[in-house]
């Protein structure tokens, strides 16, 4: 809740009391402004605001257990409304933030083209420019360079294969033929041995 709205509810909630003229519960006020919307320890927090800022606006009796529990105005009530009351003092109080808020900008507004010309002048703009401009010119560098070594790696230079590598495919490959040339030779010894048995 604004504190515009707070300030009007504290107003009525003076007004109300004014015009009972005897003790009330705070229920009443809570029924009357604020059912169903709020809860009645919002109808309390208010009133104890109330209090805080001028513990004679109100006539507060505890009871039933409550702290706030009745109340009712005092002289100083209608005095304290017809100087304007809590929304006076608000609507004031946003007055001299809007004048001081005011005097804190106070230098008049630049025209478009004033801002434009300012832009166009402006030695940090200048600077951005040629920033972005290096950096862009080093993120293209960097991607043609990387490029270059991956084109080169792939397509022009020769794939070296270490000695001791080479070494060693050469006696797999070495090692798979004897392998198979004993595995023929055995084989020939079974076809000879079988076309014998027939000629006899």
């Amino acid at each position: 809740m604004g504190e515009f709205f707070k300030s009007e509810l504290k107003d009525r909630f003076l007004q109300y009391a004014l015009e009972r003229r005897d003790y009330f519960e705070v229920r009443v006020l809570y029924d009357e402004f604020l059912r169903p919307n709020y809860s009645l320890d919002f109808a309390k927090k208010l009133i104890r605001e109330i209090r805080d800022y001028n513990p004679s606006l109100l006539d507060i009796m505890s009871g039933n257990g409550s702290e706030i529990f009745m109340l009712a105005s005092t002289p100083k009530t209608e005095d304290f409304l017809i100087e304007g009351g809590f929304l006076d003092m608000h609507v004031k109080e946003e007055e001299k933030w809007d004048t001081f808020l005011n005097q804190l900008s106070g230098s008049r507004k630049l025209s478009k083209d004033e801002k434009k010309l300012l832009k166009k002048n402006s030695p940090s703009l200048k600077r951005e420019k040629n920033l972005l401009s290096i950096l862009i010119a080093a993120v293209v560098v960097s991607f043609l360079f990387t490029l270059y070594s991956i084109l080169k790696n792939a397509f022009l230079e020769p794939q070296y294969v270490p000695m001791d590598e080479f070494e060693r495919k050469l006696e797999q490959v070495q090692s798979q033929h004897r392998l198979e040339n004993e595995k023929l030779t055995k084989e020939l010894e079974k076809a000879k041995a079988v076309i014998d048995s027939l000629k006899n």
